[in-house]
């Protein structure tokens, strides 16, 4: 069981999202005026559902404000599928999107399996060349200097880490590191890897080479 926050001002989408979580066992919050959000305690939410457009505060700008509050996985519901969309809602602080209109067995998959990455435990430390992973505490270091990545750019990162050398397909990555089948959700990691390549930049580093055609792997 979960606590789970939804935003939407579809009040029908809102009723959708609660019946279909709820079977799972799920606590869901559902609040149809995002600028009721700041008033909430975010930090009692295992994962929060967005949507894109809403009146007033739209979801990339909510998300913005609260990513800084709440630990828990952050899940965009948008229509919008564009890569510039994309990447500056990834860039923001979130985890994934659910493409609308969908399904309650997608929603129900998603969902639950962003719990699951959730729970995994961690241990020790990975190192790869001058990068190091605190499996524990989820955090990449360069040197001495830690990485300020979204917990699904770790994700990510880790995974390819663990197996350099080794090119793996964007939907592989999709699927291991979100525990879903990614056919349809490559763009989510293309995305993400445009802003790790950014972080990782930044502090010279280059480790994540592109496999033209088949996907990505982290440089030996």
């Amino acid at each position: 069981m979960a606590k789970v926050l939804a935003v939407d001002d579809e009040k029908g989408i809102l009723v959708l999202i609660k019946n279909a979580l709820v079977k799972d066992d799920h606590l869901v919050t559902v609040v149809s005026d995002a600028a009721e959000v700041a008033k909430m305690n975010l930090g009692a939410f295992d994962l929060i559902l967005l949507d894109v457009m809403m009146p007033e505060i739209d979801g990339f700008t909510l998300c913005g404000r609260i990513r800084h509050a709440v630990d828990c996985p952050i899940l965009f519901l948008t229509a919008k599928t564009l890569e510039e969309d994309l990447m500056y809602g990834l860039g923001l602080g979130a985890d994934d999107y659910i493409v609308k209109p969908f399904g309650i067995g997608e929603l129900r998959a998603r969902v639950d399996a962003h719990l699951r990455r959730e729970k995994r435990g961690r241990r020790s430390i990975l190192y790869a060349e001058n990068v190091h992973f605190n499996l524990s505490g989820k955090e990449l270091f360069i040197n001495e200097t830690r990485v300020a990545l979204t917990k699904s750019e770790y994700e990510i990162c880790e995974f390819l880490a663990r197996y350099r050398g080794q090119v793996f397909s964007k939907e592989k990555i999709y699927e291991t590191v979100f525990g879903f089948d990614g056919k349809s959700d490559s763009a989510v990691i293309t995305e993400h890897i445009k802003n790790i390549r950014s972080k990782l930049n930044a502090l010279d580093v280059d480790v994540i080479d592109t496999v033209w055609g088949i996907g990505y792997k982290w440089r030996q």
